[in-house]
């Protein structure tokens, strides 16, 4: 009898296990590495705007943010870090078209990976732009693009 209960135990873990799908503990979400644009800034660092995902880079902010031309991100990244918080770097700069003014924050992961650790840029890279936002909105106005 005692078998017999080890076996029915045995096969309900196995059909549980077959029929649940069982999550990886190191599932990393799908990024591109690509490159879109680069900016040196003044302090010599190469930083890469990375084409991302919807969690990061390029297609996060050009999306979500509206700010779809490199030369916006470069402007900033080309001046002094204006906040510095570990790896984490934050560039200013103001967009200017006419009578119109916006503030663009550039936001830079400067390490190898983010700090969550889930994306990593590989071996002697910087993961880079996490984002590109203007700053008291959450949309860019499409001016910003001209």
């Amino acid at each position: 009898m005692r078998k017999v209960a080890t076996l029915a135990v045995t096969a309900s873990v196995a059909a549980a296990l077959l029929t649940s799908p069982t999550p990886s503990a190191h599932a990393v979400p799908h990024w591109n590495k690509r490159v879109k644009c680069e900016e040196t800034d003044p302090d010599d660092r190469a930083i890469p705007t990375r084409t991302g995902n919807h969690e990061l880079g390029w297609s996060h902010f050009s999306g979500k943010h509206n700010i779809k031309k490199c030369k916006i991100v470069n402007a900033a990244l080309a001046g002094r870090v204006d906040k510095k918080n570990g790896a984490r770097l934050e560039y200013w700069a103001h967009a200017i078209n006419g009578g119109r003014q916006v503030k663009i924050v550039v936001i830079v992961q400067y390490a190898r990976k983010t700090a969550d650790g889930v994306y990593d840029a590989g071996r002697g890279q910087k993961i880079g732009v996490i984002t590109a936002y203007c700053k008291g909105t959450n949309r860019c106005p499409d001016w910003v693009n001209e």
